[in-house]
Parts: structure tokens; sequence; C-alpha cells
């Protein structure tokens, strides 16, 4: 990797890592400047604004993150219900990218960012939509195969379970403790149980 593609790269992640755990609005580009230590022109070689760098950290470092903890879970196991109990195991009791007491950075973003920034928000719903999307045709291939019952609406589980996984990270972020999602998990596993 080049120079100036790893301090590009440098500058995502801990700008990340800073909007993460502060937020995107009372995240400066001074703070950004002062844990990256590099210079504001520096900076400004890499992006426009720091919009431009907002965006680029959903391109660049949440989605391929997400996609792992996501979308892969889903398309690796032939069992759909399986596999989204697995991911949601996952991704609240083993993700080390994603950290309970800041909560889910695609949630966090879109909660502060969407009523304001179209371009947030065309950014974010894309991740959604990939995810909804994945998982939906998973539960509708598990209903071809006999996995999942003929009457499950693949799309209303879908909406379901993301609205759950949501719910339960800001249940975890206020509590700041992984110990809240277990009693949803409990209750994922029956509800997806039932599916068969």
């Amino acid at each position: 990797m080049k120079k100036a593609a790893a301090t590009r790269r440098d500058i995502l992640q801990k700008a990340f890592g800073l909007i993460y755990t502060k937020g995107y609005q009372t995240t400066s580009i001074d703070d950004i400047l002062a844990t990256t230590q590099v210079t504001k022109g520096a900076f400004y070689y890499h992006f426009r604004n720091k919009d431009e760098m907002g965006l680029a950290i959903i391109e660049e470092i949440m989605k391929p993150a997400l996609t792992e903890g996501l979308i892969e879970p889903l398309l690796r196991q032939p069992d759909p219900l399986k596999a989204i109990y697995d991911m949601m195991y996952g991704l609240l009791m083993k993700n080390d990218f994603l950290k309970v007491e800041y909560g889910c950075p695609a949630a966090n973003l879109t909660q502060e960012m969407t009523p304001w920034n179209e371009d947030f928000s065309k950014a974010l719903e894309e991740l959604t939509q990939q995810w909804q999307k994945v998982m939906s045709a998973a539960i509708e291939k598990g209903k071809k195969g006999g996995l999942v019952r003929k009457d499950v609406h693949a799309k209303q589980v879908t909406l379901f379970v993301m609205s759950g996984y949501w719910g339960i990270r800001n249940f975890g972020k206020l509590e700041n403790s992984k110990s809240v999602y277990l009693p949803f998990l409990k209750a994922l596993k029956q509800y997806l149980d039932a599916l068969r």
C-alpha cells in the first residue's frame, strides 16, 4: 500500500473510532487531526470536507465490516433460521468491531445523520437494504428447501429481526452490558424455532 493510500486509510479508521464513540456531529476535524497526527493539508488532500470523509467511512470501513457480520453468515449456512440466530449471536456476543457501550455504528449514524443529510441516508439505506434483501432471500430459499414453513412471510420476519437487533443494541448501549442481549437471544431462538 502506497503512503498516500495508507494515510487515507489511517484517517478513516481513526476517524471512525472517534465518530463511533463520540458521534458524528460532535467529532470535529480538529479532533480527527489530533488523533491521526496528520496536517490539515493532508486531511484536505484526501477529503474535500468532513462529510466526504464520513461517506468514505461508511463505504470503506463500515460496509466491509458489517458485510462480514451481517451478510456473509446468511450466505454460508444452508439453514436460514440457524444462520439468523448464529449471525445475531455473533454480532451481539462475539463481534470485536461492534462495542456494546457504543451500540451499532450504522444505527447511530442513521439516527444522527439521515434527518439532514441525503447522501448519508442513501449510503446507510443501501447497507440496510442489502441486509434485508439477503436475509429475505435466505428465508425464501429455506421455504423451498423445507427448512422454513411455507406460510412464513420472509420480509416480515426480516424486518422483525432487524428491528430487534437495532433495538437490543440500544439497550446494550444504555446498560453498557452484554447481559441484556441474553434474554433477547433466547426469545429470538424461540421465535425462529416457531417458523419451522
